[in-house]
C-alpha cells in the first residue's frame, strides 16, 4: 500500500531563471499542491507567512552566470533550501538545457548541490511533454510550433547566442561540465520490469548523477515513482519542470492527489501592460499577433542601454508612448526586439563592443529598465494586470518591480501561469503577473494573459 503524501512542503526548489522557476509553480499549484516562489531568499518573518504551502521556491539568474558566480550564491541557497525541510530539494534548469561550462553551468550547480545536500545520487529528469520536451535514450528534443527538434538541430536554441546547443545527447552535454560520473535509465529500462534494480545498479559510492528518459505520462509516472520511491536516499533533484510534471503523475497514478483538479483561471481585464527583452521567433510572433488584436507596439531602442543618460531618456520616452497608448484604449507593448533578425540584435552587440561593455552588464541595464518602465506605467495608470517576456528579462524586470514572491492563480500555457504578487508596497502587492520564457505560449499568449485564461490556440 502507498504511503500518503507526508504533511507540511512536498518540495523545495531554486530556479536558474525567473520564467523556469513559475513554471515549477504552475504544475505544483495546478495539481491542488498550494505553491508560492519567492524572488530571493526569503526571511523567516516571510516564510512563515506560507507556512501552508507544499512547495516553497526561490527564483534565481544562475542560468546567466558563471561558475564563480555559483561557487559563491550556491551553497547558501542550498542551505535555505534545507532549513525548509521539504523531502525534495530541486535545482530547477531550462527545459531545453541551455548551459555552458563557462555560462550557467547545470553541472557545477549540481557539483555545489552534492557538496551541501550529501545526497547519495542526483535523478536528472528534462522531458516535460505538456510543453514539448521529450527525452529518449539520454537525447532531448524539443517541438516548435507543433514540429519537433532534436536539439543540436531546434531553430532556436542550436542558435542561441550565449548557450548555443550543439549536442543532443545530454549526458554528453552535461559531461563538459562536470568530472562526476552520468548514468542513464533508459525509456526500454523504464517501461521494463526492474527499473528499480537499474537504478541501484547504476548508483555508487563516487554519488553519480542519472538522467530518466520521459516520453509521456506513463514514463514520466515511471520517473517520477523512482523519484519519491528512493527521496530519502537522494533527497537532491536536478531538471526541467519535468521533476514536478513526474512526481504529479506518480502522486495521481497511485491515488495520493486528484487526478482532475478544477482549472483555474480569472476574470478578463479590459488592458494589460507588457515588456519584452526576448529575441526568440516565438514571442516575435506573439508580438505581432498582439498587435493586430488591440495592443500597441512600442519599440524601444535597447543599443541606447550603453550610456546611462542617453538609456534613461529612452526609458522615459517609451514610458510616455505606453501611456498614450492606454489613453487611446489600447494595451501597451514595449519590446526591443522582434525576434532574432531584427535589426536591434546586431545593433546592440555593436554599440557594446563601440563603447568596451560586456553584453551582460548591458542586458543586467535592459532587464532593469525594463522593469522601471512597467513600474511606472503600472504607478501612473492603475492598471491590475501586466506581462514581462524572456527569461533573463523577467528575473531583472520582477526585482526592479518590487515584487517579492508570487502565487499562480491561473492556467494560460503550460510552463507560463498568470501569477499573483506578493509585496510590502500595497501599490504591488496582488498585482496580477505572467512571466513568459521565450519559448512559450502559443501565439495568442498575449492576448490569453488580458482574458484571464486560454483563449483558442494558446
Amino acid at each position: 500500500m502507498t504511503e500518503a503524501l507526508p504533511p507540511g512542503p512536498l518540495l523545495a526548489y531554486y530556479g536558474d531563471d525567473f520564467t523556469g522557476s513559475a513554471a515549477v509553480m504552475e504544475v505544483m499549484s495546478f495539481a491542488g499542491l498550494d505553491s508560492v516562489m519567492f524572488l530571493g531568499p526569503p526571511s523567516a518573518e516571510r516564510l512563515a507567512a506560507f507556512a501552508d504551502r507544499r512547495c516553497i521556491g526561490i527564483a534565481g539568474i544562475a542560468r546567466s552566470k558563471p561558475p564563480e558566480w555559483m561557487d559563491e550564491h550556491l551553497p547558501s541557497i542550498y542551505g535555505a533550501l534545507a532549513g525548509i525541510c521539504a523531502p525534495l530539494i530541486h535545482y530547477k534548469v531550462c527545459s531545453t538545457f541551455d548551459s555552458a561550462p563557462q555560462i550557467g553551468s547545470i553541472g557545477r550547480a549540481i557539483d555545489l548541490g552534492m557538496a551541501t545536500l550529501a545526497p547519495t545520487f542526483v535523478p536528472l529528469v528534462v522531458a516535460a511533454p505538456a510543453i514539448g520536451r521529450y527525452q529518449l535514450f539520454g537525447h532531448l528534443f524539443a517541438a516548435v510550433a507543433g514540429v519537433g527538434h532534436r536539439l543540436d538541430r531546434h531553430p532556436v536554441m542550436a542558435h542561441h547566442p550565449v548557450t548555443p546547443m550543439n549536442e543532443a545527447d545530454l549526458t554528453r552535454h552535461l559531461a563538459r561540465q562536470t568530472d562526476r560520473r552520468i548514468g542513464l535509465i533508459d525509456l526500454p529500462t523504464l517501461q521494463g520490469s526492474k527499473p528499480q534494480a537499474a537504478l541501484a545498479a547504476i548508483q555508487g559510492d563516487d554519488r553519480p548523477i542519472i538522467m530518466i528518459d520521459g516520453v509521456d505520462e506513463a514514463s514520466l509516472a515511471a520517473a517520477g515513482r523512482l523519484i519519491w520511491e528512493n527521496r530519502r536516499a537522494c533527497g537532491f533533484v536536478a531538471g526541467s519542470q519535468g521533476i514536478e510534471y513526474a512526481l504529479v503523475a506518480h502522486w495521481r497514478a497511485a491515488g495520493l492527489i486528484p487526478r482532475s483538479p478544477a482549472a483555474l483561471r480569472v476574470a478578463a481585464v479590459e488592458r494589460i501592460a507588457v515588456v519584452s527583452g526576448s529575441c526568440s521567433p516565438v514571442t516575435a510572433g506573439q508580438i505581432a499577433h498582439a498587435q493586430a488584436h488591440g495592443f500597441a507596439g512600442i519599440r524601444l531602442d535597447a543599443s541606447r542601454a550603453v550610456d546611462p543618460a542617453a538609456w534613461e531618456t529612452e526609458c522615459g520616452r517609451a514610458v510616455q508612448a505606453a501611456l498614450d497608448a492606454l489613453g487611446q484604449g489600447a494595451s501597451p507593448l514595449v519590446f526591443t526586439a522582434q525576434g532574432p533578425d531584427d535589426p536591434a540584435v546586431p545593433a546592440l552587440t555593436d554599440a557594446c563592443h563601440s563603447a568596451g561593455l560586456e553584453m551582460a552588464e548591458v542586458n543586467d541595464r535592459i532587464g532593469a529598465g525594463l522593469g522601471e518602465i512597467l513600474g511606472a506605467i503600472l504607478d501612473r495608470s492603475g492598471l491590475s494586470r501586466a506581462l514581462i517576456a524572456g527569461g533573463d528579462t523577467s528575473g531583472h524586470a520582477t526585482l526592479a518591480l518590487g515584487v517579492d514572491a508570487l502565487s499562480a492563480i491561473a492556467e494560460i500555457a503550460p510552463g507560463s501561469p498568470l501569477c499573483r504578487a506578493h509585496a510590502d508596497d500595497s501599490s504591488r502587492d496582488r498585482l496580477e503577473l505572467a512571466l513568459k520564457g521565450g519559448q512559450i505560449g502559443g501565439i495568442d499568449y498575449f492576448s490569453a494573459v488580458r482574458a484571464g485564461g486560454p483563449i483558442g490556440t494558446t
